[in-house]
Parts: C-alpha cells; sequence; structure tokens
C-alpha cells in the first residue's frame, strides 16, 4: 500500500458499516479519504478517531445524496478544488428495500436504482474523467457488489436489489472493457461479499426485523473489516494484476 499513501480516495456510503471500516483502514494506511453520506455526523466521530488514533492518513467528511447527481458533481468539484482529483474510488453506498416484483412500490424500486446503479456509474465517470484529466495512469475503481449480484436467492423482498446487484457485476466488466480501449492501467474491480452482519440487514428487513437476527445467529457472518481487508488486497495488487471480482461468504453460508 506504500504507493497510495498521500493520495486521493473517496469512499462513499462511509457512515456506517462496510464503508466506515473501508474509510478507516485506507486512512491508516496513509490515504486522504474523503468519505461521503447524506448523514456525515458519523463520519465525523470516525475522522476523530482517526485522528486520536494518528493514523498517517486523514478522513474528510463531505455530505452527498448519491441520489441526486447534481450533488455527486458538486462534491467532485471540491475534490478537485481541495485535493486536486480522486486517485481511488471505492462505490460502496447502496439501498435496499423490502419491495417485492409482484406488490413492491415503484418509488422503492426508484431510489434503489437512483443510489445502487446510477449513482454508482456517475462516480465511476467522474472518477475516471478525474484521473484523465492529470494523466493519472493507475487510479482504481472498485464497486462494493454482493453474492446476490451472482445469483437470485428465494426472497421476494431482495428479487428488486438483487436485479441492482446483478447491474454491478455488468457495470463493473463494462467498467474493464472500455477501460482497455481507452488504453489506460486504471483498474476496475468489484467485491461480493455474502452475509455480512451490519445493520444493512434490518433495512432489507425493516418488517420483520427478527429475520436478520436470526440470521446473524444461525452463522458466523461476515465482519465490515473483511471487506476492508479485501479492498486492501485489491489495491495491493502489482500494477500488471487486475482483480475483476473477489467472492466472499462465511463458511457456513449455503448459497
Amino acid at each position: 500500500m506504500d504507493c497510495w499513501k498521500g493520495r486521493v480516495a473517496l469512499v462513499t456510503g462511509a457512515s456506517v458499516g462496510i464503508g466506515a471500516a473501508i474509510a478507516k483502514s485506507l486512512a491508516q494506511h496513509g490515504m486522504k479519504v474523503v468519505g461521503c453520506a447524506r448523514n456525515v455526523q458519523q463520519i465525523e466521530k470516525l475522522a476523530s478517531e482517526c485522528v486520536r488514533g494518528g493514523f498517517s492518513g486523514t478522513l474528510v467528511p463531505y455530505k452527498c445524496d448519491l441520489s441526486v447527481e447534481e450533488e455527486i458533481l458538486s462534491m467532485f468539484a471540491w475534490i478537485k478544488d481541495q485535493h486536486h482529483g480522486v486517485d481511488v474510488c471505492i462505490n460502496n453506498a447502496g439501498l435496499a428495500f423490502p419491495e417485492p416484483l409482484l406488490c413492491g412500490k415503484t418509488s422503492g424500486w426508484k431510489t434503489m436504482m437512483d443510489v445502487n446503479v446510477i449513482g454508482l456509474s456517475v462516480c465511476a465517470r467522474e472518477a475516471y474523467q478525474s484521473m484523465k484529466e492529470r494523466n493519472v495512469d493507475d487510479g482504481h475503481i472498485i464497486n462494493i457488489n454482493s453474492m446476490c449480484g451472482h445469483q437470485v436467492v428465494h426472497n421476494a423482498d431482495g428479487h428488486f436489489y438483487t436485479a441492482t446487484k446483478y447491474a454491478v457485476t455488468a457495470l463493473t466488466e463494462g467498467l474493464r472493457q472500455e477501460l482497455r480501449e481507452a488504453k489506460t492501467h486504471i483498474r476496475a474491480t468489484c467485491i461480493s461479499p455474502g452475509y455480512v452482519e451490519t445493520e444493512f440487514a434490518y433495512r432489507l428487513f425493516e418488517h420483520k426485523p427478527e429475520k436478520a437476527t436470526a440470521l446473524f445467529k444461525s452463522i458466523k457472518c461476515l465482519h465490515a473489516d473483511d471487506i476492508a481487508t479485501a479492498v486492501v488486497y485489491v489495491l495491493s495488487a502489482p500494477p500488471h494484476v487486475q482483480i475483476g471480482d473477489i467472492q466472499m461468504r462465511p463458511v457456513e453460508q449455503l448459497t
């Protein structure tokens, strides 16, 4: 990770869970991390922890609603003004609502699409443009995907969310192909976790929180730090190595 010291990483959805763990880890490794979310209070607390911990890098909170393109563009303009640009983009932010295909609310579907697919794509595009205008040829775009981006499980509440994660799988491979055609060495990777013990499951099962509780009690799930470790592994790969996707499950997870 020495090659990334002092360089700028954007981590979306950095207030809690996986995003917070990734932001903290990159700051520990000496990066200048811009952590964005709609609610930045928790990122501010995490930034203070990084200072107290004597991390060699920094964490800067930024308030941004990723469902609003204008806010994303303003964030990238601010990063350019304050930190010159983005070298690493971690598209972690994602939403899941229990909206089945047969009876779900269109508003929930649209919000998931806006954040999980469109917001991710806008961030990836703007990160690439930031790298291109500064002749950064070794940047990295990492999309936090899901195992359900590779298989449809029997869970009606999560079927539309699963569709957005299938899109992330396709978008990451599309990015890889376009980056090759652009004759750049910028890399694109997605990381696809299975069950992770965070508050995310409680949002998906908001009407049946006991399902999330039972899940976490039934097996030893992944932790947010496990995904942060995978991000560091991806960023630590030699420049000639393209890691397309890391699929990681708890050992005890069946599907």
